[in-house]
């Protein structure tokens, strides 16, 4: 499940830097120096939407935000239930439904 995840977390950079052309490169230090499941919890804990997720919801892209990641299904386990709902809140919060 873990490598899964850090494909699925670095799958969400390339793919932003690719079609939304956004380089997340805060992000990817984060993940570089973290990891993905801390990087995650650790954007999941701030006080507010990151700068990145603000970014992809500018170019309609909240698809490749690290909350879109957490609410799947297969990445539950990884997660607690207070920390999807954060998720789940976020993405409601700017309109995109799951």
């Amino acid at each position: 499940m873990d490598v899964e995840f850090n494909e699925a977390m670095r799958s969400v950079y390339d793919r932003a830097r690719a079609e939304a052309n956004y380089h997340a490169t805060y992000f990817l230090s984060m993940l570089a120096e973290h990891g993905s499941l801390a990087t995650a919890r650790k954007l999941l804990h701030a006080p507010a939407v990151s700068d990145g997720f603000a970014a992809l919801w500018e170019r309609g892209r909240l698809d490749l935000t690290v909350e879109a990641l957490v609410v799947q299904p297969r990445f539950a386990d990884l997660f607690t239930p207070a920390e999807i709902e954060i998720a789940h809140h976020r993405l409601g919060q700017f309109g995109y439904h799951c």
